[in-house]
């Protein structure tokens, strides 16, 4: 390969570099209900900033009545939530949706559900008293850069009614520790539930707004079958399911081996839309379909829940497929629907195992 090339076994240069500039959790870590720190999947847009938490403010203003200029000893000095969350990537899933838009090419590994800690988003705002004409808040983050041939900083929008929910944070800890620099220290938004690029990292303003917020951001993250179309807008987390790898596995492909007789599958499912209520096995590619057993139901519709499923496993090769169903009913479904982003295909996972 020479300098000039621009692909490469159909991975792009640029893309190479996303995949090694950001990470996905390992699959191994559905092991864990809390995904350690060093294994939570990362994506940066432009460039981790510089912070100091002594000199770091975040302003709340716009359309306020008092505005604020929070100091991290003020964030820390008011009321502190943990959540357990769990935080997905929009694109979780783009490189297995062909013809594939060239991003960060992901499998099904940009997840993680950790324990985020910080005060609540509400109260901050009711002290900022938002006048009546406000109809959203933009957050905006300190990581600059160009994107789309747009100059900006990395923002995000709400209507009110979607961000002042008692469950949205400012969070300054990732399981017990200050966040890391690559995780938005010292303060980034927290919102469950939705994808992972609402959460603005290394938070510096909140700007009450009179008109619906329209940023490069929030035009990208949309579903287009037409490249030049309107599209629906990213927000919740679809029903998703994933196992950890079963058995053995080859290097560098990642083949999947499994010895012959009792076996045993496990994994974890969440939704956007509230608790799994079901997760179902196939071991024949999808032709019949066993309840798996849930384990209990997570404190926080939020947090992801765990599944097991016990099975004989034959000699020969296997497709083993899991699929969730959630509260609001949500099944995951054997296809995604293609889009122009490759964002939200939760598309069921599909294993092969040759068992020996």
């Amino acid at each position: 390969m020479t300098e000039t090339d621009t692909t490469w076994q159909g991975i792009t240069r640029d893309e190479l570099g996303q995949a090694a500039r950001n990470h996905g959790m390992h699959l191994e870590g559905l092991r864990y209900d809390v995904t350690p720190v060093g294994m939570h999947y990362l994506v940066i847009h432009f460039d981790i900033p510089a912070a100091q938490e002594a000199t770091w403010t975040v302003a709340v203003d716009g359309l306020v009545e008092r505005p604020l200029t929070l100091s991290m000893d003020d964030l820390r000095s008011r009321r502190s939530v943990t959540r357990p969350v769990t935080m997905e990537c929009a694109g979780n899933g783009r490189a297995l949706m062909p013809p594939r838009a060239e991003s960060q090419p992901w499998l099904l590994e940009a997840v993680g559900n950790s324990e985020w800690t910080g005060t609540p988003l509400r109260p901050l705002i009711e002290e900022a008293g938002v006048r009546p004409e406000a109809i959203e808040l933009v957050f905006t983050g300190a990581d600059h850069g160009i994107q789309g041939e747009v100059e900006q900083d990395y923002q995000w929008g709400f209507s009110l009614a979607d961000v002042l929910r008692d469950d949205v944070l400012l969070a300054y800890e990732l399981n017990g520790i200050p966040l890391p620099p690559q995780h938005g220290y010292p303060v980034r938004l927290l919102v469950p539930d939705w994808y992972g690029m609402c959460s603005v990292k290394w938070l510096r303003r909140i700007t009450a707004v009179a008109e619906p917020f329209d940023g490069f951001q929030l035009s990208s993250y949309r579903l287009r079958q037409d490249p030049d179309g309107p599209g629906e807008p990213v927000t919740k987390k679809a029903v998703r399911a994933l196992m950890v790898p079963p058995g053995s596995t080859d290097f560098p492909a990642r083949n999947r081996f499994v010895d012959a007789g009792p076996g045993h599958l496990s994994g974890r499912a969440w939704s956007g839309w509230g608790h799994i209520d079901r997760v179902e096995i196939s071991i024949d590619g999808g032709r019949t379909w066993s309840d798996a057993e849930l384990g209990p139901e997570p404190a926080s519709p939020s947090s992801w829940r765990a599944w097991s499923f016990d099975w004989i496993a034959t000699v020969g090769e296997h497709e083993l497929l899991v699929r969730a169903t959630d509260r609001a009913g949500n099944v995951q479904p054997l296809d995604a629907p293609w889009n122009h982003g490759g964002f939200m295909n939760n598309a069921v996972q599909r294993v092969d195992v040759l068992v020996r």
